[in-house]
């Protein structure tokens, strides 16, 4: 029996420490994921995730993230900046290295202090030696607002889809394993990728089986980004 099949094009719900040890090596082609930012975060609501208020878990999953991708393939992982020295660090130790940074463009600032934040950014990290892409990116990013009604930090599928055609193609193999409301298996699945997400939170792992199983991309009308929202 293939060991990929339980998980292949579904959202398994646990940890993804656990869940990615039952993975063979060398599997994946494509990672792309937005995990925790380990800065305890709160939206308006008082909508928060897991584990954003420790690190335990930061070297342990990307040392699996490492262990199930191919040799020669690239992960992108979003990320905040006030940690990105113990990011950094993670990644390194357990192999990866950085080979592009992107920077996220918002029409809005998600929050004001001493500066009005109005990016996200990511990192594209790489296991061995790559090819260089066909077709590379820009690593400057329009980043839709999305209203964040399906989880605190709902990431646009608009903003994923030309990452996941640069990097990987047509068939190959997409790991979340922080999926969240699995915007990364929408973008995957619109650009013809075989899927694996993971969701620690049972909540946000119910609403990402719901929207993969619909049909279509979602249809309903997003509000206008109000002067100060959410990550």
């Amino acid at each position: 029996m293939n060991p990929l099949a339980p998980f292949l094009g579904r959202v398994t719900q646990g940890d993804c420490l656990h869940v990615l040890r039952r993975l063979p090596d060398a599997c994946v082609d494509f990672v792309l994921t937005d995990p925790p930012y380990l800065v305890r975060y709160r939206d308006r609501d008082g909508r928060g995730y897991p584990n954003d208020d420790r690190s335990h878990w930061l070297f342990p999953a990307f040392a699996e993230i490492f262990r199930v991708l191919r040799p020669g393939r690239l992960c992108l992982c979003f990320y905040g900046w006030p940690k990105a020295g113990r990011f950094l660090t993670a990644w390194r130790e357990c192999g990866l290295y950085p080979v592009g940074h992107f920077v996220f463009i918002k029409r809005y600032a998600s929050r004001t202090r001493f500066t009005r934040m109005r990016h996200e950014q990511a990192y594209l990290l790489a296991k061995g030696r790559p090819a260089l892409p066909e077709h590379p990116p820009p690593d400057v990013l329009e980043f839709p607002y999305t209203g964040n009604p399906l989880h605190p930090t709902q990431k646009p599928v608009a903003a994923l889809v030309p990452l996941i055609e640069a990097y990987s193609a047509p068939g190959e193999l997409v790991l979340d394993p922080f999926a969240g409301s699995g915007s990364t298996g929408e973008a995957a699945r619109q650009c013809g990728r075989r899927l694996l997400l993971v969701e620690l939170d049972a909540r946000y792992a119910a609403t990402a089986r719901q929207r993969l199983a619909q049909d279509g991309p979602k249809s309903s009308a997003v509000p206008p980004p109000p002067s100060s929202t959410p990550r």
